[in-house]
């Protein structure tokens, strides 16, 4: 019975670990990361797609291999070793890009290869993939991952849909509603990803899963290990028992 309960337990943190990145912590539209790549490819759907895609399987084998090797790499060198670790996955992902989809790695051009300095991947490795097992940063990654590709994918496809009318090159409105190509540049592009994270916000506040209520240490993914969250721990426990 310890057992069944047991692997239940781990089911439901595993899940609770992969949906984090999809929705309380996405990293575009929650934590607000990638802003520059993702403004930057997301001129159409397919350009999203692509990146979120690359993004993803950079971001899962790259905490796959971190969290392998967390206790072999040095505490001094671990930020250029992680660095390493990710450029070796974005050279393999950027040469079969390249090789099956030479569109989309020209539509994608330096922020494919820039993959490397992403700091959703990196921040990953910091803070994640460097202190769980490999099943937990597995689930990390591809819970992250596939929130980063929904986001770009979401804003990509509106912006392609008002700017050109059409969603993968597929004509929808553009016979009906003249496009507007404002959407296809920086401007469309910084105001629809700013109505996008206020939607989620609103989506967010509704259903009471918005970050705020986690904030603190409590909330803190780092709390277990850090110093603060002891203290503030030792001060509400005095202060308890102060009241009594």
């Amino acid at each position: 019975m310890n057992q069944l309960d047991t692997k239940r337990k781990d089911k439901i943190a595993l899940k609770s670990i992969f949906m984090n990145g999809i929705i309380k912590e996405n990293p575009v539209l929650v934590l607000l990361l990638g802003t520059c790549p993702t403004l930057a490819v997301t001129t159409s759907a397919v350009n999203g797609l692509g990146m979120g895609i690359s993004t993803m399987i950079v971001l899962i084998f790259s905490n796959v291999f971190i969290s392998i090797f967390k206790n072999i790499i040095p505490s001094r060198v671990r930020i250029p070793a992680y660095i390493v670790i990710i450029a070796g996955f974005v050279t393999v992902v950027g040469f079969v890009v390249k090789a099956y989809a030479p569109g989309i790695d020209k539509a994608l051009g330096i922020f494919l290869p820039l993959i490397v300095v992403n700091c959703i991947i990196l921040g990953r490795a910091e803070m994640f993939a460097s202190r769980k097992s490999v099943l937990e940063s597995t689930f990390d990654g591809a819970g992250m991952g596939i929130g980063f590709t929904l986001a770009l994918l979401l804003i990509g496809t509106t912006r392609e849909l008002l700017g050109s009318g059409m969603i993968f090159g597929i004509s929808i409105t553009s016979s009906l509603i003249e496009p507007m190509g404002i959407f296809l540049m920086p401007p469309g592009g910084f105001f629809v990803f700013g109505c996008m994270i206020a939607l989620v916000n609103k989506i967010m506040k509704t259903k009471k899963i918005t970050p705020k209520q986690e904030m603190g240490c409590a909330g803190c993914p780092s709390s277990a290990s850090c110093n603060l969250s002891t203290v503030q721990e030792d001060l509400e426990k005095n202060k308890s028992e102060g009241d009594k």
